[in-house]
């Protein structure tokens, strides 16, 4: 696996401190990207939250994510969780270590106190005794929040700097992408008020073990969620249950829980599980398998390979301004685009983690990933093996056929209603349910290139 340092540079620590002016907890930012351009400590909010006890272990949630590894429990890294600031809402995101979950707390503007929030996208120090301390709050006395260094604190350039070196994995970058890919063809599938979801929750194995082992599939009957041994009709996948083990933090404010998912066909899916809560909204997203992470998925590989989404997605980029609800007719209109190609675009953007989606709104929302947003294409094994097969001539097209040359085998892709078929290993074993194999992509690259020619001439 691919993994460089990240070096997060803050002012100083995140900490909750008490005065006679009440509590205060201030979230420290490092760099990250606003409508000015990119700022060393940007400021996206400063005000009350409503529910101070309920934003706490939410965020709380979100940094256990961000420090949990579901499967092959090793050595601990954390990414410190992503804020990015909508106008209306604070949204804090993170992905598991293992790259297996995605979880993401929407502080929406009802949670807010009528504060708006900034605009921009960076990451945020949350620090062990930050942790220990918001675990112990209680009472319901009013908590100022502050994300971003304090006014004076920018006016010095020689104070002290805390700064943190994390492993930035490719295959977390990966991650985000594909979370957000899969998200975007979910449905709402069952919606459990409060008793009812928490008898649920508080059902589900909370180890590791045989019993939290594999897909496991619920559907819904009556109130609740019912287990069932094989996909039936309206079922909703449940990989790894145990997965789910972090709600539990704030389960006892909640007023619903949502459960998304894909039409189920019979294999292991992800699904989207959110937590509805007063002016917030927590949701884990979980991949397929608690042993398979988001990144190997592929669903992001057909928009990676598109030269027209590539050019069309720079053209979307311009057009957004950090709004909460992406709006792809309106894009389209302002692009000059048809509404499909607006579409393919905000996936190839959802790639360089500059767009999100949220399953609530069932839109995409803007945010700019604080890192190398083109590092994720550039380091997808199968991406950059099927531009080296097209590169090398290693495609023969022959109608609806072509053959492929990879290594001393050959291989016959076929190309039926737009999608493709291999005869390698790879689509043997997944029949695209994880996207396109390496001479798939690379066969569609070479007729795409041909199409151009022939059109050109």
């Amino acid at each position: 696996m691919t993994r460089t340092l990240q070096a997060l540079a803050y002012s100083r620590p995140s900490v909750l401190a008490s005065s006679q002016a009440g509590r205060s907890l201030g979230l420290e930012t490092a760099g990250g990207s606003t409508p000015q351009g990119a700022e060393a400590h940007p400021r996206f909010f400063s005000g009350f939250l409503a529910s101070p006890r309920i934003a706490a272990r939410g965020l709380l949630a979100v940094a256990d994510v961000a420090a949990a590894r579901y499967y092959q429990r090793t050595l601990l890294s954390s990414l410190d969780p992503v804020v990015t600031g909508n106008g209306d809402r604070l949204r804090f995101e993170s992905f598991s270590g293992c790259c297996g979950v995605y979880a993401r707390l929407d502080v929406l503007s009802e949670g807010l106190e009528g504060v708006r929030t900034g605009h921009g996208t960076t990451n945020v120090d949350v620090n062990h005794p930050l942790r220990e301390a918001l675990s112990r709050m209680g009472g319901d006395e009013p908590l100022h929040l502050r994300v971003g260094p304090q006014e004076m604190a920018v006016t010095t350039t020689d104070g002290a700097v805390v700064e943190k070196k994390v492993p930035l994995p490719d295959r977390w970058l990966r991650g985000f992408a594909e979370a957000q890919v899969a998200s975007a063809a979910f449905d709402l599938r069952a919606e459990l008020p409060a008793a009812d979801a928490v008898r649920f929750l508080r059902s589900l194995p909370a180890s590791s073990g045989a019993a939290a082992r594999g897909a496991r599939w619920v559907v819904p009957a009556g109130r609740t969620l019912r287990p069932t041994t094989r996909p039936v009709p309206g079922a909703v996948c449940l990989p790894g249950p145990q997965r789910l083990t972090t709600l539990q933090r704030v389960l006892r404010y909640a007023s619903a829980l949502r459960v998304y998912g894909p039409v189920a066909d019979g294999t292991a899916a992800a699904s989207a599980w959110e937590v509805v809560l007063p002016g917030m909204r927590l949701t884990l997203t979980l991949s397929p398998d608690a042993s398979r992470g988001f990144s190997g998925e592929g669903g992001v590989l057909e928009a990676l390979a598109t030269d027209d989404a590539a050019a069309d997605a720079e053209l979307v980029s311009v057009l957004l301004a950090w709004e909460p609800r992406i709006e792809p007719d309106r894009l389209a209109e302002q692009a000059g685009l048809p509404v499909e190609r607006v579409r393919a675009a905000l996936v190839r953007l959802g790639t360089a983690g500059r767009v999100g989606y949220d399953l609530a709104d069932a839109a995409y929302f803007h945010r700019e990933l604080p890192y190398d947003a083109d590092r994720a294409e550039r380091h997808n094994p199968r991406l950059v093996a099927a531009r080296r097969l097209a590169r090398e001539g290693a495609v023969v097209l022959d109608g609806e056929l072509a053959a492929v040359r990879s290594g001393d085998r050959r291989y016959q892709v076929r190309e039926q209603s737009g999608a493709l078929s291999c005869t390698c290993q790879w689509w043997a074993d997944y029949r695209g349910r994880r996207g396109p194999c390496k001479h798939a992509l690379a066969v569609r690259m070479v007729r795409r290139g041909a199409a151009v020619a022939g059109g050109a001439r």
